[in-house]
């Protein structure tokens, strides 16, 4: 926190849970020295969440008074409003917020939980966004189980959490989401510092003690990584974990992280085994915990401060979603949870999902990070044929750095970051400073490298990269699919969803949304209910005809079965040579 914070704020938040059926949030704002025209809005988007979301459309019955006498509100625009008062006397404003989406970026309330980012709900104070704030959450009435957990530092907090919680400014009150609930809880020290676990929505198999371990592990890899034995840049930390049937996803804060995942991916009590959906979740919670360094204090320097009210454009995403893409499985790797195999799937299946996407040949990462607002979080029919992830292909460009540095015997890009931790003191910066710091420790420029990875499109030089680590690539059959150019589903019939470029469905004239019914070969007409019913109707054949329908019509589509595509499998040859980059320790 950058100042010490006055006992009372000039600007004050109280939040209720209005109803619980109807998903509503009362919100009490008082601004203790309004201007005379004061002005309010909230924000379009959340940062770490590259779309205009327009949060202003949950919001409504908007009031003001002061002095206990309604006064005019007028709507200026989307999100603004303006307040005709008199300066200097509080002025009071109440409003509703209807909160209905179960994710990490807005806000929840029903009878089972209650969630909310800042960004949703409170409304930002005009020229007062220094100024301390206060947030004061109230007890729900009728759920006596119910606690409050959040980032936010305590002022007057119950044991169960409720109460007034401060912040240095605006940014900080809105970095730190808040869960409401009958969540369970767990408590944990690494680096010397208070750690906190929530979990909301898990079942009687949970299996609490060990998920707290392994997130423990997480954060004393990434808190050595980072400072070595010194402690980490916050005084607690906490994660609020959404348990639910099925989704993924999460978005990073300052001292804490919202994560949602399916509740069967949560490890159970008597079981041991590293299940593939654990090791997601806990590439996730490694995911999120990294960002704590590299995109909240270390970040873009367009991102020095917010722009609330519109896009905020940066072409580093690769760098700090990518980056921290690279290195949540490779920590993972590091603390012990997972062995090189399982960590080898992991990067074979982040090089399989770049190399299947003809975008990669369209769109470098560079520009995938400036077109995130309109690409990467507006994804259609098209999507893989236009252009790239910044986290796939960013993570494969931290790799190639990476193995580049190290091959070269000079440094690696664990010593790169946090070089760059150092140079921009854990604060903005730019290529350039990445640039710089490569040439100092690296002992050479990589401008090449930089203009050919990260804004040219050619195919990153990964084959020749992994072996001096003992890593070979052997070449497998694709999936019938990816032979054919296609993203189908097959719960009730063959439903096209993406047709990629270049591929033998794009020739033939197959669109997405046709439903692909059958085929036809040497003159008989087969019904088809799963891609791979294609092999067994065509045999040896090469040629047939694709009947599908598209708007009601029946198409018959020459189709020339392609010949056999491949895909990358990671074979470690030689694991001795990978230990200085697997296992490597600070």
């Amino acid at each position: 926190m950058k100042t010490a914070l006055r006992n009372t704020a000039g600007i004050h938040y109280r939040v209720e849970a209005a109803d619980l059926h109807a998903h509503l949030f009362r919100i009490t704002l008082v601004i203790v020295q309004p201007a005379a025209q004061q002005r309010v809005s909230l924000p379009v988007w959340i940062p770490g969440s590259y779309l205009v979301r327009e949060f202003a459309k949950n919001l409504q019955r908007l009031a003001a008074k002061q002095r206990a006498k309604a006064v005019a509100a007028q709507q200026l625009d989307k999100a603004h409003w303006q307040i005709d008062c008199v300066p200097g006397s509080p002025l009071e404003l109440t409003y509703e917020v209807y909160a209905f989406d179960n994710s990490v970026r807005t806000a929840w309330l029903d009878t089972q939980r209650g969630f909310f980012n800042g960004t949703s709900v409170c409304l930002r104070v005009h020229g007062q966004e220094e100024s301390a704030h206060s947030l004061e959450l109230m007890p729900v009435a009728g759920k006596p189980a119910w606690q409050a957990a959040t980032g936010l530092p305590a002022h007057k907090v119950g044991k169960k959490g409720f109460g007034t919680y401060l912040a240095a400014d605006y940014d900080e009150l809105v970095d730190c989401p808040v869960e409401l609930g009958a969540f369970w809880s767990a408590e944990f020290k690494s680096g010397g510092v208070p750690h906190r676990l929530v979990v909301a929505g898990a079942t009687e198999a949970f299996d609490g003690a060990r998920f707290t371990a392994d997130v423990q592990k997480i954060c004393d890899t990434e808190i050595r990584f980072w400072h070595d034995r010194k402690k980490p840049p916050y005084k607690s930390y906490l994660f609020l974990l959404n348990a639910v049937d099925d989704s993924y996803g999460g978005l990073e804060h300052r001292n804490s992280t919202a994560l949602i995942a399916s509740r069967r991916d949560l490890p159970r009590i008597g079981e041991s085994r590293m299940t593939d959906g654990y090791i997601t979740l806990l590439g996730l919670v490694s995911h999120e915990y990294f960002h704590t360094w590299n995109v909240k204090r270390l970040r873009p320097s367009e991102f020095t401060r917010y722009d609330y009210e519109r896009e905020n454009y940066t072409q580093m995403l690769w760098f700090f979603e990518g980056f921290t893409s690279y290195y949540d499985d490779l920590l993972l790797r590091r603390a012990g949870l997972i062995d090189d195999t399982a960590y080898l799937k992991l990067l074979n299946k982040t090089i399989n999902q770049v190399m299947q996407a003809p975008g990669r040949e369209v769109q470098s990462v560079a520009q995938a990070s400036f077109d995130a607002w309109v690409k990467y979080y507006r994804q259609d029919e098209n999507t893989p044929n236009a252009t790239i992830s910044y986290y796939t292909k960013g993570a494969l460009v931290a790799l190639c750095f990476d193995l580049t540095l190290r091959a070269e015997g000079h440094t690696s890009l664990d010593e790169v970051m946090r070089a760059l931790w150092l140079r921009c003191k854990s604060g903005p910066m730019a290529e350039t400073d990445f640039a710089l710091v490569l040439k100092e420790l690296g002992g050479r420029a990589f401008t090449r490298e930089l203009a050919a990875w990260v804004h040219g499109t050619r195919e990153l030089p990964l084959e020749s990269l992994f072996k001096p680590f003992g890593v070979d690539v052997t070449q497998d059959p694709a999936q019938l699919q990816q032979r054919l150019g296609i993203r189908a589903t097959e719960a009730s019939g063959i439903q096209i969803k993406t047709v990629l470029r270049g591929g033998a469905a794009e020739q033939a004239g197959m669109a997405a949304g046709d439903e692909w019914i059958g085929i036809e070969v040497a003159g008989c007409a087969w019904r088809m209910n799963k891609i791979d019913d294609l092999l067994l109707y065509c045999g040896g054949h090469r040629k047939a005809i694709a009947l599908v329908a598209r708007d009601r019509r029946l198409l018959r589509l020459e189709l020339n079965l392609p010949p056999a595509v491949t895909t990358w499998r990671l074979v470690l040859r030689e694991p001795a040579l990978a230990q200085p980059w697997l296992a490597a320790a600070h």
